[in-house]
């Protein structure tokens, strides 16, 4: 599994161009290979490759706008297949328990398109749709799994907002075999009561050697760092420990 950077974590260094450029090429000096494109300035897609190309990165995940993903589809798929990323992904949905199905029958049509042009739709949770649940009496996680076929839908799980809204990561990892392909490595640090987002390895509640291991046996292949606050620390700074440590540990 290779580690990369999701670049939320480094937005407030990628506000224009010409610093995104220059971020790319930071990440690629800390010795990360990939990206995921998330929280920048709006870009086109050749502007990325060429961007890329010049960094030695790749990027083979985004957070993409979910209305352009729904109603300009094919735009957004020639998009991504202009900087070579397979994975169009989304960073939630906040529509409730009671929009969900809205939500499915808006973004299968998506989906399939997306599914067709040889690519998967993503879905990136976030602590609600573990913290509430459905009529069913099944959290918002596990409806999403039966709205969405494996097919037209992975999950980008995030292993802090999973442990976040009461659930383990490692039952969340197991339950999702197989629809994991791109995953986020963020990791917490309980102060007291207050729970914290820390650099991966950071933290003092979740095993990451242990996470790490899951998520390979279930089929994910890039595990990308993300640390949305990072509590007055540099991002960059962050990253680098992040880094550091997730190749202590064996990962690339």
């Amino acid at each position: 599994m290779k580690i990369g950077v999701q670049l939320y974590t480094l937005r407030d260094y990628c506000k224009n161009l010409d610093s995104f450029a220059e971020t790319l090429k930071k990440v690629a000096d800390i010795g990360y290979t990939t990206v995921q494109v998330s929280g920048t300035c709006a870009y086109e897609g050749e502007w990325l490759n060429n961007a890329l190309k010049a960094a030695g990165l790749t990027c083979t995940l985004t957070h993409y706008k979910y209305d352009k993903i729904i109603n300009e589809t094919e735009h957004t798929i020639q998009e991504h297949s202009a900087f070579g990323c397979d994975y169009i992904g989304i960073g939630g949905f906040f529509g409730g328990v009671e929009g969900l199905q809205k939500f499915a029958d808006e973004a299968l049509p998506a989906a399939q398109k997306i599914k067709d042009a040889g690519k998967l739709f993503m879905y990136h949770n976030h602590a609600w749709e573990y913290e509430n649940l459905c009529p069913d009496g099944r959290t918002v996680m596990e409806n999403l799994a039966d709205l969405f076929p494996a097919d037209l839908m992975g999950f980008t799980l995030d292993t802090y907002w999973c442990k976040f809204g009461g659930y383990d990561p490692l039952d969340e990892i197991k339950r999702l075999k197989g629809r994991l392909p791109r995953v986020h490595f963020k990791d917490m640090f309980l102060d007291g009561d207050e729970k914290k987002m820390a650099w991966v390895g950071g933290g003092n509640v979740m095993d990451f050697e242990k996470i790490a291991a899951a998520f390979v046996d279930a089929g994910a292949e890039y595990a990308y760092v993300e640390q949305d606050n990072c509590n007055g620390m540099d991002p960059m700074d962050c990253v680098k420990k992040s880094y550091d440590y997730l190749r202590s540990i064996g990962l690339e």
